[in-house]
C-alpha cells in the first residue's frame, strides 16, 4: 500500500476517533466494543507507518491523540486499555494538550476572511 494511503487511513481513523470521544461525559455514551477494536486498529496502523512518515506527522498526531486522551480520561480513566492504546501514539517527551478543547493551530488551508 502506498505511504500516502497509509497515512490517510491512520489520520482519518485517529481524527474520527477523537471526534467520537469528544464531549462524552458518561461511559454509557461510548460504544466500548467498537472503541476497543477502533483503538487497536489505530495503534496497529501507527506501528506500521514507515518511520519517515511517522516522523513527519508525529507532532500533529500527538496533539490529536492528546485531545482524545483528554476526552477519555474523565470517562474511562488513565489506565483503561482504550486510553492506554491512545497513549501509545503520543511522544512521551512532549506535554499533552491542556484539554480536549485545545484547538489552537491555524490550519494550512485556512485563510483570513
Amino acid at each position: 500500500m502506498d505511504d500516502y494511503l497509509k497515512l490517510y487511513d491512520f489520520a482519518a481513523s485517529l481524527g474520527a476517533f477523537e471526534g467520537y470521544v469528544y464531549g462524552k461525559k458518561h461511559i454509557q455514551e461510548l460504544n466500548l466494543p467498537a472503541l476497543e477494536n477502533w483503538s487497536a486498529n489505530i495503534e496497529k496502523a501507527y506501528q506500521l507507518l514507515p518511520p519517515e512518515v511517522l516522523s513527519a506527522v508525529q507532532d500533529q498526531s500527538h496533539h490529536t491523540a492528546g485531545r482524545a486522551i483528554r476526552s477519555l480520561e474523565p470517562v474511562l480513566g488513565e489506565d483503561h486499555p482504550i486510553t492506554r492504546r491512545i497513549y501509545n501514539l503520543i511522544n512521551p517527551a512532549e506535554p499533552l494538550p491542556d484539554s480536549a478543547d485545545a484547538f489552537n493551530k491555524k490550519k494550512w488551508f485556512s485563510h483570513d476572511v
